[in-house]
Parts: structure tokens; sequence; C-alpha cells
């Protein structure tokens, strides 16, 4: 071969390969989330009077209440270490409500600002945010009150009222809370106790006692014993703590994003799992005496 068309040849094996890089680059998919980010908004007739866009957090600058905000955002992230004299055990508010809130059927944030005061069979009154998330703090944190006037509190609702990204009173974002469950499963524990070893065991540890970081901090919170949420709370009962598994978890076993989309379980898989690990030992809430004053509690209630 002549130097020439020695230097031809290198020149289109360099070409096809630019060409196959290129094709490769066009070829391969994003690693970017995917998720949906835009909503209806619902007037009382359930008509769309607008749509909402979840916010990205870079846009609470632009606030003038930006650092009660930011504060809020990185309380509710970081309840257990930065408030640890209200909070008795190693939960995060964001340990129940995923991706700072913003996630569909993991209990985000975005209509909380819009919902309350409401009146809450539980309580047999109205509450209020404030009163709500106290209600969290003694429950599923088995930990204390803040004072309503609060930096702290008052940042907390300041992000949720964020988030609400103005939407008005009486209407509604068409985003999930939860999805429902079929409450007519009869439950199965010892079942149960298999889909956790094979499914949630990895992270939340084989004893229930979650898993820490190098800092002693929650990565993944403890589902049962002193550490985890009393009986008094919402995720203590096994329809509702089967909503939660249902459609949110288990997150690292989701090939598609966003993280925690759910769909893995069945079901019964999940009525199972949430009723073989909410019947561990747990804390105890004194305040249970008072709940469901005027209707007859949920089958499903520890108490």
């Amino acid at each position: 071969m002549t130097k020439s068309k020695f230097l031809l040849a290198i020149v289109a094996v360099l070409a096809l390969m630019g060409a196959t890089g290129i094709y490769v680059l066009m070829a391969e998919p994003t690693l970017d989330a995917s998720a949906q980010d835009r909503f209806a908004v619902l007037g009382k007739d359930k008509e769309q009077v607008g749509t909402y866009r979840i916010p990205a957090d870079a846009e609470i600058l632009q606030e003038e209440n930006a650092q009660s905000i930011l504060q809020g955002k990185r309380l509710l992230n970081e309840t257990a270490r930065l408030l640890a004299a209200n909070v008795g055990n190693g939960l995060n508010c964001n340990s129940c409500h995923m991706a700072q809130g913003k996630l569909p059927d993991a209990n985000p944030y975005i209509n909380t600002s819009n919902f309350y005061p409401a009146v809450m069979p539980r309580a047999g009154r109205e509450v209020d945010l404030v009163m709500r998330i106290n209600g969290c703090f003694q429950r599923s944190m088995n930990g204390k009150p803040l004072a309503r006037e609060s930096a702290e509190m008052q940042a907390m609702v300041a992000y949720m009222d964020w988030l609400r990204q103005g939407v008005a009173k009486g209407t509604k974002v068409a985003i999930r809370n939860v999805r429902s469950i079929d409450e007519s499963l009869i439950p199965d524990p010892e079942r149960g106790k298999a889909i956790y070893a094979a499914q949630c065991a990895f992270c939340h540890g084989a004893d229930g006692q979650g898993m820490k970081d190098q800092s002693g901090d929650y990565i993944f919170p403890p589902l049962w014993g002193d550490e985890s949420f009393n009986i008094g709370a919402g995720m203590a009962r096994t329809y509702k703590a089967a909503q939660f598994i249902k459609y949110a978890m288990p997150p690292a076993m989701n090939l598609t994003p966003p993280l925690g989309a759910g769909g893995v379980l069945s079901d019964q898989d999940a009525v199972d799992v949430a009723k073989y690990f909410t019947h561990m030992p747990r804390p105890n809430f004194e305040g249970k005496v008072n709940d469901w004053p005027n209707v007859k509690k949920p089958k499903d209630a520890r108490y």
C-alpha cells in the first residue's frame, strides 16, 4: 500500500469512528428523570381552571422570604438532626413525603397549604396546617410539638406555601397524594415477612433498624423499634402503609425514573408486608385515647 492510500484509509476509519460516535451519542437514552412536572388545576366542579408546574428549587431565590423557604426545605429534609429536641426517633418529615414533597403518590406537599384548615375525623375537630405538622412530630416522629410562632415552624409552612405556587384556595392541583388499595384483602403477615426479606430488608435492615450514613444520620428510615414511628402514626395502620408501599416502594427496584415510582408489588403483596412491619414493636402514643371521638375508628388502627 502506498503512503497516500494508507493515509486515505486512516482518514476513512477516523470518519467512520466519528460518525459512529455521533450515532451512539444521539441514540444513547438520557439519564435525566422524565417525571411529569405539569398538572391541571381543578375547580370545585372538577373543571380545569389552570395549570400547575412543579417549581425548581432554584426559583426559591426569587422570593422575598427565600431564607425562610430554604430553611423550611432543609428542616423537612433533616428534621431529626436539626430539630433533635422535638424528634424522638430517627425519622425526617421527608421520610414519608418523598422528593421534598414533589413526588406523586408519595404524599406530596403541593396541595397541603390549600387543604388546611379542615375537619379531621381522627381529631374530631378542625385542624390547621400548624396543628397537622405538630401531629406528625408527636406521632410519626414520636416527639414534641414546635411552638406555633417559632421560626422553624413558620419556615416549614413557608416551604409548603411556596410549593403551592399561588394556586387559589378552593381549587386543587390534580396530583395524587396516594392511590387506593383494596381494603377487602386479608393480610398474611407470614407471607409479608418473606416479601420484606426479599424487597425491603436491603435498605431498611433485616431487623427494621434502617440504614445510616457515616455521620450517623438515616439514609433509609427504621420501620420498627424505638427509632421508628409510634402506634398513633398514620403509617402504623396496615392499609395506609400498604398504599405507600404499593405506589412508592421499593424505589431501588425501579429501572425507570423517577426514584420512588413504585408499582413493583401487587395489592396483596403490599397489604401483607404492611401487616408484617406495622405490627412489629414500636413506641406507644399516649394521646391515642382522644382519637376518633365522633366516628368509629378504622379497622386497621393499632389500638
